[in-house]
């Protein structure tokens, strides 16, 4: 007899399952070529002017409890930024701030699950998307990123899987979407946004975006957002510091509420009702954020610059790996990922689990597994580091290939 509860096994993070094994080797002298979190500011600095603003909220003794629903100014920093990006009229009774979108995702399965409810999640989905679910109670309607279609949604397909699912009368409360896409760097194009929203409209299921990517787009993608596309129809957007803004430390995310309809306004103000709970997001972390919004001038020179080295290490590893005898990718066109496809069955390794453990091991590269994001037999590399470094990291893993192929 445990005394765990039964939904505490859905505390999981296949990203740093490694954590330990990692430590340890780490405290015996290794060095580890980490290549499994998606974490800017460890090779972007965060902006010099992001950081002073943080100072100065700290010399102006903004530490105390702030406002649950986040700052003001923080909330009218979000709405004017999707005024300007996107043309949505929205203002700051609209936003919720969040501790990172991690939080928000907590407090979307908090307000629509209860036992046995569906959402619809597609596969290679972020990691946290299905432990949320099933910790509360929620079970996933599985849709694809359809990798045949270089990564991208059957919206034919999705509409069936739905159809289903109303003659079974299990309505999914929600869909929710990550464009662009973490692990595959897929931008979705207007027309695939376009037919998801007229899905979710016509069946009555909210709809949520993840755009946390929203302005690292390269390849010649165009990225258009959810609430361009959704004018009158229930949606939710997530988004937040970490990405666009180089600041995951901040923790800092937020959900935007573009619409008035009730379905919107209910799911609104309970993710409120949550964060009166918690008390607050980071106080000083939000004012140097919404410094970090209005400050247009820096921030484009800032993400130009990331957006240009990130393109060139796509690319970069795209070539390298598609020159290989054992992976194979499609070309990512936004984020800062590449998730090929492995060849196990060419190898002496039974599955995407043993390779990222052997391959940590034996090559001190650390990876993490497809299956951790519902894609067996696939890992995902997070390209940030400098060429040399990604470099050696690919040639490794070919190494590691070639030792471990049948037959060798």
């Amino acid at each position: 007899m445990t005394i765990l509860s039964s939904r505490s096994k859905y505390a999981l993070n296949p990203i740093q399952e490694e954590d330990a094994v990692v430590e340890k080797m780490v405290r015996g002298g290794e060095e580890i070529i980490r290549m499994n979190r998606g974490d800017p500011p460890v090779y972007f600095p965060t902006p010099e002017y992001i950081i002073n603003s943080f100072v100065e909220a700290l010399k102006k003794r903004k530490t105390s409890y702030s406002n649950p629903v986040g700052v003001l100014e923080l909330r009218e920093a979000i709405a004017n930024r999707y005024k300007r990006l996107y043309n949505v009229a929205t203002d700051s009774e609209h936003i919720v701030v969040t501790q990172g979108i991690s939080e928000a995702l907590f407090f979307l399965n908090a307000s629509l699950i209860n036992d046995k409810d569906r959402g619809i999640v597609f596969r290679p989905y972020y990691t946290q998307y299905m432990p949320d679910l099933e910790f509360y109670g929620g079970k996933a309607v599985i849709e694809r990123y359809d990798e045949s279609l270089n990564w991208n949604i059957d919206v034919e397909k999705l509409e069936s899987t739905i159809k289903k699912q109303f003659k079974s009368n299990r309505k999914p409360k929600y869909m929710i979407i990550t464009n662009p896409n973490n692990p595959t760097g897929t931008v979705l194009d207007y027309k695939v946004l376009r037919k998801i929203v007229d899905i979710a409209n016509n069946y009555g299921i909210l709809l949520v975006s993840d755009e946390i990517y929203d302005e690292i787009i390269f390849n010649g993608a165009k990225f258009t957002s959810i609430s361009q596309v959704a004018k009158g129809v229930p949606h939710l957007i997530l988004n937040g510091a970490s990405k666009d803004y180089d600041a995951t430390g901040f923790r800092i995310g937020y959900a935007v509420f573009p619409e008035d309809d009730k379905i919107s306004n209910d799911v609104k103000n309970k993710f409120k009702d949550l964060a009166r709970v918690r008390l607050s997001a980071n106080t000083p972390a939000q004012y140097a954020f919404a410094d970090a919004i209005d400050n247009i001038k820096e921030h484009k020179k800032h993400i130009t610059s990331m957006v240009s080295k990130i393109e060139k290490n796509v690319n970069f590893a795209a070539d390298l790996i598609n020159s290989g005898k054992y992976m194979h990718s499609i070309v990512p066109r936004g984020a800062f990922y590449i998730f090929p496809k492995v060849s196990i069955d060419k190898l002496n390794i039974k599955n995407d689990k043993e390779f990222i453990d052997k391959l940590l091991k034996e090559e001190k590269v650390w990876l993490t597994r497809g299956s951790g994001f519902g894609e067996p037999n696939h890992v995902r590399f997070v390209l940030l580091a400098d060429k040399e470094i990604i470099s050696t990291a690919i040639k490794r893993v070919e190494r590691f290939c070639n030792r471990h192929k049948k037959g060798a």
